[in-house]
């Protein structure tokens, strides 16, 4: 089976997500906008998952737009993390890389199939 890499990378974040939900929530006490990341964080994942079992082109298009509009707020949970002293830089620059390089692959992808649905 050909390795998807939008399904590896969503995959490895959503890890990555959930370990620093509970990093935030053990050590910093923060409870609320952890929380709206683990759930925006991991949806990526759990949409192109979605994706990948669509039951027609116009399911797998929702899907993935679904995925990309997850990656969006979960890039704006991380920036308000980030901007009110909740991570530092070191955390957040690779999670927001990362999260910023799968929003720019499901925004191609989901172009790509509407385009040619």
């Amino acid at each position: 089976m050909k390795e998807n890499i939008i399904q590896k990378k969503s995959y490895a974040f959503a890890l990555s997500i959930i370990r620093l939900y509970k990093i935030l929530t053990a050590e910093q006490k923060e409870f609320v906008l952890s929380k709206q990341l683990l759930r925006s964080g991991t949806s990526i994942g759990a949409n192109v998952e979605e994706a990948l079992a669509a039951s027609s082109k116009a399911d797998f298009i929702n899907k993935v737009n679904i995925s990309a509009k997850e990656n969006r707020e979960t890039s704006y949970c991380l920036r308000s993390l980030k901007n009110s002293g909740y991570i530092q830089d070191e955390i957040f620059n690779p999670l927001h890389s990362e999260c910023l390089e799968m929003q720019r692959i499901s925004s191609s992808i989901w172009l790509t199939s509407k385009t040619n649905s």
